[in-house]
C-alpha cells in the first residue's frame, strides 16, 4: 500500500468519474442557495440583518440557506 502519492498518480486520476457523485450535491446547493434568496428577498420588509443573511446564505453554501429556513424565517414571526 502506497503512502504518499506523486503529482504524476494524481495526474492519473480520471475526475470525470466523480461527476455522477457531485452533480446532485451541486444542484441540490445551488437549488437551495436560490429559494432561500427568493424567500429573503420576498419578505425583506419584515426580515431583520438581510444584508447578513444574504452573505450566509451565498457564502455557507448548504448549512447557510438550511439556517436561514430554521433561523431566519422566525425573525418575521415576532412582528
Amino acid at each position: 500500500m502506497q503512502l504518499h502519492y506523486e503529482l504524476e498518480d494524481i495526474k492519473e486520476i480520471d475526475f470525470m468519474a466523480f461527476i455522477p457523485f457531485i452533480l446532485p450535491f451541486i444542484v441540490i446547493g445551488s437549488l437551495l442557495v436560490f429559494i432561500a434568496l427568493m424567500d429573503l428577498f420576498r419578505h425583506r420588509k419584515v426580515r431583520k440583518n438581510l444584508p447578513i443573511w444574504t452573505m450566509i446564505i451565498i457564502f455557507i453554501n448548504i448549512i447557510g440557506p438550511i439556517l436561514y429556513f430554521v433561523l431566519g424565517r422566525k425573525d418575521s414571526e415576532s412582528f
